[in-house]
């Protein structure tokens, strides 16, 4: 049963966004945002970031069940200044409430030059990289910032007090590949372990420590200890960081107090950062493009330390790894697979015939 469980199918990313929509749908979700969430998730499955894509649905689904998320809510977005609005998430899925943020940054980024947008009240929106990549869509620059659950200990401490919360960013390029960082404060992301859990792996030593402080290669004991800071003092000061910007700045949940996404107790009350910049204010955008696509050659063709093949510039392995799924399809185990269909079995919608 365990060697079955293991089994790797390809999926066509056509045929899941259709399930998770139809698992969304199923649920209580309007069509605009199911089509919204599943394309977030599924863009991350074909960066090749599983741990924020598909694989999310059977938690959150959890959460809409146990009356924690509002799968029906609209978030609420309200005018600041001309270059400043907010967004209530109303406890909407976090991708639709960062969605409509980064969507009016943009529109106030294309008229001010910068648009800037708090969110709160928010759940866990995925992959920061989708919400860069919109910017990039739109020939904007762009930050995302977010806050997150409990995972690491600020440095010096031993009990989880910060989110591994990404910092994100990006900026467009004319002939060459986009400028897209996507990184967690810690060695590894979080979703890394459960990603491992599910499908009974070991990780890295370095990656986290067990509930009595010990270096562990087991996801089960390290999602019971605390994650590990990349850096040590930079690491934790960069969770600080994300946390004054999302938490406090916003008026949701901060200093330790978001709910984890996979407990189904209370509301998670995430909150986000989110700024879209013009990226001509200085210069003609043909320059700005020009500048980007000569620090792009200039990064990938740099003399290579002893052993490195290819350099890679932020974000390329992601779109390289992009366009292969999109030919190859998204791999899943067989009880990947199971757990979506369960999901759609529930609401009686459509499932995979894998």
């Amino acid at each position: 049963m365990a060697e079955q469980s293991q089994e790797i199918h390809h999926l066509k990313p056509s045929d899941l966004e259709s399930l998770i929509q139809g698992i969304l749908i199923g649920n209580g979700v309007s069509q605009e945002q199911a089509v919204t969430v599943a394309r977030c998730l599924i863009m991350a499955d074909l960066r090749g970031v599983d741990t924020h894509g598909s694989n999310r649905i059977p938690s959150y689904m959890k959460r809409v069940r146990q009356k924690v998320l509002d799968p029906a809510a609209v978030p609420e977005l309200n005018q600041i200044t001309p270059v400043v609005a907010s967004v209530d998430g109303k406890n909407a899925f976090g991708f639709v409430s960062a969605h409509m943020g980064m969507a009016r940054a943009i529109e106030m980024a294309k008229e001010f030059g910068i648009g800037m947008v708090s969110i709160k009240h928010s759940n866990h929106f995925g992959m920061s990289a989708w919400l860069v990549q919109q910017a990039i869509d739109e020939g904007m620059m762009s930050l995302v910032f977010t806050n997150s659950s409990p995972a690491l200990p600020v440095w010096g401490g031993r009990s989880k007090l910060m989110g591994v919360s990404p910092i994100a960013c990006g900026a467009p390029a004319g002939d060459e590949r986009p400028f897209i960082l996507d990184m967690a404060p810690s060695v590894a992301a979080r979703g890394k372990i459960y990603k491992a859990l599910r499908r009974g792996e070991k990780i890295p030593t370095d990656w986290a420590l067990d509930s009595e402080g010990n270096m562990t290669d087991d996801p089960a004991s390290a999602l019971e200890g605390v994650m590990l800071p990349m850096g040590g003092p930079k690491g934790s000061a960069l969770s600080i960081m994300m946390d004054v910007f999302s938490g406090v700045f916003s008026g949701s949940a901060y200093a330790g107090h978001v709910t984890n996404p996979y407990d189904p107790s209370k509301a998670a009350d995430v909150g986000h950062f989110l700024v879209a910049i013009k990226p001509d204010l200085f210069m003609s955008l043909e320059d700005f493009k020009a500048r980007m696509d000569y620090l792009y050659q200039r990064v990938v063709g740099c003399d290579k330390m002893g052993g490195v093949d290819r350099i890679y510039y932020p974000g390329e392995i992601e779109q390289i790894m992009r366009d292969e799924r999109m030919k190859t399809g998204i791999p899943f185990t067989r009880g990947e697979i199971d757990a979506l269909n369960e999901e759609a079995k529930l609401v009686g919608a459509d499932t995979l015939n894998v």
